[in-house]
């Protein structure tokens, strides 16, 4: 028997996987916190299936997505990103990687980790919404408004709302999965 899934991911083999193993799974741990901000800063004005194709190429190009090594990148590494085919190689997004790597670690410090300052946005747990179809789920909240206003402050780039909120989405912060999809129980 099919399970029934959030429909976005429907049809397409990667983004099934993705859907089935890690879409809305709480994530506490700041290395993936990171590269699923940086995945989620790339993926701005453009579909999140042309990012999670280019996945690998990305963690190859951005060492893994060490934050401590992004963020001492210099001209040369980004002139060298820029030549990367495998990645989108939006320069401005590039150079706001390492920005967002400075201000990551920043965070760290003041907070103890970034899971613990971006967790707190939500009082620790994840939002199980109840939404009964993809048309319900919004771009944007209060919270993701809030929090996106926060990261800018503290030096972030290309974190806008919509940006965050698919962060919240893909990090767990919020279980968005449809009601009736199997993973809404599982997450």
């Amino acid at each position: 028997m099919k399970k029934h899934k959030c429909s976005w991911c429907e049809g397409d083999a990667l983004y099934e996987a993705y859907h089935d193993n890690e879409w809305g799974a709480p994530v506490y741990d700041d290395a993936t916190l990171f590269e699923f901000l940086i995945l989620e800063t790339f993926q701005a004005g453009l579909s999140w299936i042309t990012v999670l194709r280019k996945r690998e190429n990305f963690r190859k190009a951005f060492d893994n997505f060490d934050y401590k090594k992004i963020a001492n990148y210099n001209q040369d590494k980004i002139d060298e990103l820029l030549l990367d085919s495998g990645i989108i190689r939006n320069k401005l997004k590039i150079k706001a990687t390492i920005t967002n790597a400075q201000s990551f670690i920043k965070i760290q410090v003041e907070f103890g980790s970034f899971s613990k300052y971006i967790w707190d946005f939500v009082d620790g747990k994840p939002i199980k919404n109840k939404h009964m179809s993809m048309q319900d789920v919004p771009s944007t909240t209060v919270i993701s408004d809030v929090l996106s206003k926060d990261l800018k402050k503290r030096g972030f780039k290309f974190v806008g709302p919509t940006v965050v909120y698919a962060h919240m989405q893909a990090t767990g912060m919020v279980n968005d999965h449809v009601t009736d999809c199997f993973r809404y129980e599982e997450v």
